[in-house]
This record gives C-alpha cells, structure tokens and sequence, in this order.
C-alpha cells in the first residue's frame, strides 16, 4: 500500500529563503490527505504537481498564521474549479467561525458540502478512520491550542502463499477466508493448516507529524516506535531560550525525541526565518539522531510502498 509524504512548505512563521510556511500532503493508497495549508499552499501544489481536485481531507493543527492561512483560498479554487463532492476539514472549532466569516463577507456560497470534525487539543483521540488508516490528535504544548496527528496503517490481511494455492487448486471463493486465518479443508478431507498457506502481511507503518510545541515528554507514548517522525526544530540549541519562550523545539531536541521514541526516520522542519542555509540545524539533529533529514520542499518520503 502506497504511503509517502511530499513537503509544501518547511518554513515557521513567514516565507523566505525560497521556503513557504507549513504543509504537507500525504498519499496514502492513492488518496490524498492535507496537512496544514500556510499562505502559498496553492501555489506550492502547481510547483509539485499536487492535484487539489484528488484532495478530499484537510488536516489544521492549529489556529497559528504559519499553519491555516491558505485555507479559504483552495477552498474558493476548488468552488471555482467546480468541485461537487464533499471535503471533510479536521481543525480546532474556531476554524469553521473563521472559514464561515470569509465566505459570508465575499459573498460565496460553496458548490460542494464541507464536513467538519473538531479537534481536542487537549485529550488523543481517533478522529477518522477508513479502510486503510486511523488518524490520532496528538495534544502538543503551545503557545495556543495545538494537535499533531499520527496516522498509522490498519494491520492488512495475511498473504497468500501463490505456489501452494495453486498447487492445492484452492477455489476462489476461499481465498477471503484464509486470508483471514481460517485454514482448509480440501474435498477428501485433508485438512491445510492456514500456516502453509499463507505468509504474515508486512508491519503496519505509521506517520506522526509533530507540529509546533516546546519540548515535552507528554506525547512521546504516543508516538513510540514510529516509522516516520516529523517534528518541529525551529531553531538551534542555542537558541533554547527562545524555543522555550515561544513553546518551540530545538534540532537537537528533535533528535533527541526521535531516540527516545525509536522512531526509524526522523524528518525536521519549521525552520526560523533567521537560517538561511539548513545544514547546521540537520547535523545537530545528527549529532543524536542520525537518520534524521530536512523537510526539503518537493521532495517525497517513502514511508511504505
């Protein structure tokens, strides 16, 4: 099952350096899942082929400029695109009271319903689920309230061994059924154990996008054994002070999170607009943590094929 992640936007607060602000799109199975939407967000997809048309789930983590602020325009593109079908939202309430001012004060009625789920900054919990994924909130500590989300595969059925179902010439009409652990009885009423047909499916993976928050241990159960880490370094470690000040993580910090919670990979983003090149922030993230890499803008990470 197809699950990457192509970065939109790396940058904190403002966009410079050629780096817009925060979001995100992950493909999962062929269907595409935003997160966050900074000022540019629209422009960022054009640049790296993301159709919006294909999008149908936005994922706001909190009420931060940085993080929603190009909302209301790709929902005012996609009306004027002619979308009909309907795109659920994920955000903190207040984004609808903010969504709906805008519409109402340009005068726009949307061509296509919108479906809203409200987050809980301050409690995990799964807040969508289909046949392929769960999506968890991820209480963060910061300056607002603010959710990460986890988003980990459902554990897939068991593979069938082709050889041996072919060898057996088992019928179709049992293939579900073994899939599902069931073994097999032939017609002359020899009995397969489901073990020699069948192969356990691979792990499922899982992706936690770790938005902005200051160091905290509160969210690391939650996010133990990660395959992918995104996580939030706006500065460097000698910059401690003003992450703390502005509930910020540090590149060193993030590492150290990724260690913690043995995650495989981590990806570190939200740069401040103070570093014009990147490679510090990475290798002090590397002196702890070395699977680490930047959150480069275009650029897709395979998280499982």
């Amino acid at each position: 099952m197809k699950f990457e992640v192509t970065i939109l936007g790396s940058s904190s607060a403002t966009p410079i350096f050629n780096r817009n602000p925060t979001a995100q799109v992950l493909n999962i199975n062929e269907k595409l899942y935003l997160v966050d939407c900074a000022e540019g967000t629209q422009q960022q997809m054009l640049r790296f082929d993301v159709k919006a048309s294909r999008i149908d789930y936005i994922f706001i983590s909190h009420l931060h400029g940085d993080h929603y602020l190009g909302l209301v325009g790709l929902l005012s593109s996609m009306h004027l695109n002619g979308r009909k079908k309907e795109l659920k939202i994920f955000g903190p309430p207040p984004l609808k009271e903010i969504v709906d001012l805008q519409l109402k004060y340009s005068e726009t009625t949307l061509h296509y319903p919108l479906e809203w789920v409200f987050t809980d900054a301050t409690a995990k919990g799964i807040i969508f689920e289909n046949q392929d994924i769960f999506v968890e909130t991820i209480p963060l500590d910061h300056r607002i309230p603010c959710t990460g989300f986890l988003f980990r595969q459902k554990r897939r059925l068991r593979k069938l061994i082709k050889e041996k179902i072919e060898q057996l010439e088992i019928p179709v009409a049992y293939y579900s059924a073994i899939k599902k652990g069931n073994d097999y009885t032939a017609p002359d009423g020899n009995v397969y154990q489901n073990s020699t047909l069948t192969i356990e499916p691979a792990e499922p993976k899982s992706y936690a996008y770790v938005s902005d928050t200051l160091y905290t241990e509160k969210y690391l159960a939650q996010i133990n054994s990660v395959t992918l880490l995104y996580h939030e370094a706006t500065f460097l470690n000698d910059m401690l002070d003003r992450a703390n000040q502005t509930h910020h993580t540090t590149a060193l910090q993030a590492g150290e999170v990724a260690v913690r919670v043995n995650a495989e990979k981590l990806l570190i983003g939200h740069f401040s607009a103070r570093y014009k090149t990147l490679n510090e922030l990475l290798e002090e993230a590397q002196s702890v943590f070395p699977n680490t890499e930047l959150a480069v803008e275009g650029k897709t990470f395979v998280i499982s094929e």
